[in-house]
């Protein structure tokens, strides 16, 4: 049986609120409202915390029609919405401003799973700029430092910032209600009046120039494995422990965020090593005789399977399994080597963005020393 065969809610009280009995009501009347009458739920009332809880567990398809239920985001909203009204029918207390996260699907899924959106890596950057700015001048310095657009034209009745490749820009005020023309006022004000204010730190050299440098004297810089390394090294300058605040960062948006990728990145860079693999024309063989003997594997399992059709023989069954077993890491190295090879121009364009960005920062340095 493939997919999910079921799904998982919970519903939980504030400490003392609400009886066994009470919140069991709530959960089974919240449950009516959120699934009616079309599938089968299981609802528990538990007490082995100090807040009394329900766990909701719902069949994933109707036995009614045999429709399946999707579980998009919209029903975690839905499902939220529906236990605030009948705990407030019920006189028991809501969250009222608890932030729900998730956008999308993948944005919950990756918030669940403790890495970060994109979204949430430019809102460090903004919190990292704003801390450092007194004024709104400083404010878009530090963020054009950073690598972003300020889009505040009149094309654009809001205050948005655009990062290098992004086909839109994002408003601000669109991040959080800490990122409002008039919270960002007040952030810059407060900075004004404290006294341990600190100024913004520009490092004298840049990281993807100064790791080149060093590359080039141990090894050639046009393989693959050096790509990845060279992604991997400048994602550790922002997720590292114990790196010196002076320790020149990324400049480019888009290479901060490959930071959100860098544990599949560091999964990829391991599995060319382990192969050998450092150029594109060398994937593209491994990935050919993955290809074969998985072919090759999945033919003899056919002839298996054939000669068992009717026999029903446990030794064949056996068989069937131990070369299945046998194709289930091919196929895991197959997609790994394709996922590879697509990932090859999309990090070349990375470092490419964050290269013009320190370029371009060494150019303004010494045009500023010329102007001096």
């Amino acid at each position: 049986m493939g997919g999910n065969v079921a799904y998982h809610g919970y519903q939980s009280f504030q400490t003392g609120e609400a009886t066994p009995e009470e919140a069991h009501k709530i959960g089974m009347e919240t449950a009516k409202r959120m699934w009616g009458n079309e599938y089968e739920i299981v609802v528990t009332t538990h007490l082995n915390t100090d807040n009394v809880h329900n766990h909701f567990v719902v069949n994933s398809v109707s036995f009614k029609t045999g429709r399946k239920f999707e579980n998009h985001i919209s029903d975690h909203h839905k499902l939220r919405e529906i236990s605030d009204s009948v705990c407030f029918e019920h006189g028991k207390s809501i969250l009222k401003d608890a932030e729900f996260y998730g956008r999308s699907k993948k944005e919950y899924w990756r918030k669940q799973n403790g890495g970060l959106s994109h979204r949430e890596i430019l809102k460090a950057d903004i919190d990292a700029a704003l801390a450092q700015s007194a004024n709104f001048k400083a404010f878009e310095i530090r963020l054009k430092d950073m690598g972003y657009e300020i889009c505040r034209d009149e094309n654009f009745a809001h205050y948005s910032v655009k990062g290098t490749g992004w086909q839109r820009a994002v408003r601000l005020d669109r991040l959080g209600k800490e990122y409002t023309p008039e919270a960002v006022r007040a952030k810059l004000l407060d900075n004004q009046r404290h006294v341990g204010y600190v100024p913004f730190h520009k490092p004298k050299y840049t990281p993807l120039l100064t790791l080149e440098i060093e590359y080039r004297k141990i090894q050639r810089m046009d393989g693959i494995q050096i790509l990845f390394s060279l992604v991997i090294e400048l994602c550790r300058l922002v997720t590292g422990n114990n790196i010196a605040p002076e320790t020149p960062r990324p400049l480019s948006p888009a290479m901060r965020q490959e930071i959100v990728k860098l544990d599949k990145t560091l999964k990829e860079y391991k599995f060319l090593c382990k192969n050998n693999i450092d150029s594109p024309q060398e994937l593209v063989s491994f990935i050919g005789e993955k290809r074969e003997q998985i072919g090759a594997l999945e033919k003899e399992r056919q002839s298996v399977y054939n000669r068992n059709r009717h026999k029903k023989d446990d030794g064949l069954n056996k068989a069937a399994r131990e070369i299945s077993a046998k194709i289930k890491p091919l196929r895991a190295e197959l997609s790994l080597a394709k996922a590879v090879l697509e990932k090859i121009p999309k990090l070349k364009e990375v470092i490419e963005a964050e290269r013009q960005a320190e370029t371009a920062v060494i150019t303004k340095n010494k045009e500023r020393r010329y102007a001096r």
